[in-house]
């Protein structure tokens, strides 16, 4: 009879054991996606500066290592919480003239339906082409980057967990898987999952793991050049490769130079009449 009664008290502690564990590691979840979601928050709300113009090089590789290089005029500017991007191709002849247009929405803080504005301006047809939703997962001229890369990540459209920290180089890094709520937003990225190393001392995503929907293909972005100027830490080398298992099939660079931050840029100038006319 004893041993009954110890058998049966004994399965009742385990049992209230075995869900104390269960609940403390729900709760551990739940506090590492909350701390996910603040970092995020941080990056998102970092000082990335205003007003800002540049020259961007950027260099195309395919997979026999052959390269073409395109200059780019860049310029961006704060709207409130918005942001306009105009970026001008000036060699070589066969992009020169085309031009990039992007109202980029921060859909956290106002209408969480509006789709960014995007437009492509490609002088060989003489009209601007406005990039549709389901467009923005292509390729941006050719490049291993997409429309939407070209936009900010929206928050709310996505749940985040932390991983765990990483060193990348000398860097210390949080990592963050983010995971698309929708199917739409599945299909406007590309991305079915993204895993995102922040550096912790200036909130820059330094690195990213791109998981491409047909399941096959995989990009992999790093910042091989991080630089503060004006007080503002700015990415000056991009690099993006994508990747089916071990082999690159492509491969953009992006190198940024004559940054300059606080510059004369009127919301006007951002404008598709202002596109078509070029630099």
């Amino acid at each position: 009879m004893k041993s009954d009664l110890f058998y049966a008290a004994s399965q009742k502690f385990l049992t209230i054991l075995l869900m104390f564990i269960f609940l403390f590691q729900v709760a551990l979840v739940w506090a590492d996606n909350d701390n996910a979601r603040e970092i995020m928050q941080k990056v998102k709300d970092r000082n990335d500066g205003d007003n800002r113009i540049a020259t961007m090089e950027m260099i195309l590789i395919d997979k026999k290592g052959n390269e073409r290089i395109r200059t780019i005029r860049t310029h961006i500017k704060d709207k409130g919480r918005d942001t306009l991007k105009l970026a001008f191709f000036m060699s070589p002849p066969d992009v020169k003239d085309a031009a990039f247009l992007n109202y980029d929405y921060d859909n956290d803080y106002y209408d969480p339906d509006k789709d960014d504005d995007l437009w492509l301006y490609l002088p060989a047809l003489k009209k601007s082409k406005r990039i549709a939703s389901v467009d923005k997962s292509g390729s941006f001229m050719g490049s291993d980057f997409s429309y939407s890369d070209m936009t900010s990540l929206d928050l709310e459209d996505y749940n985040f967990k932390f991983l765990k920290t990483q060193t990348v180089g000398d860097k210390n890094t949080w990592l963050i898987e983010a995971l698309p709520k929708t199917d739409e937003v599945i299909e406007e990225t590309g991305y079915t999952k993204s895993i995102l190393f922040i550096q912790q001392d200036n909130h820059v995503v330094i690195r990213a793991i791109l998981f491409v929907k047909d399941g096959s293909r995989v990009k992999y972005m790093d910042v091989k050049e991080l630089k503060l100027i004006d007080n503002i830490w700015t990415p000056t080398e991009i690099h993006m490769s994508t990747n089916k298992g071990k082999m690159t099939f492509h491969k953009t660079i992006l190198r940024y130079h004559d940054i300059k931050y606080n510059q004369k840029l009127d919301n006007s100038f951002f404008s598709v009449q202002r596109m078509e006319r070029g630099l």
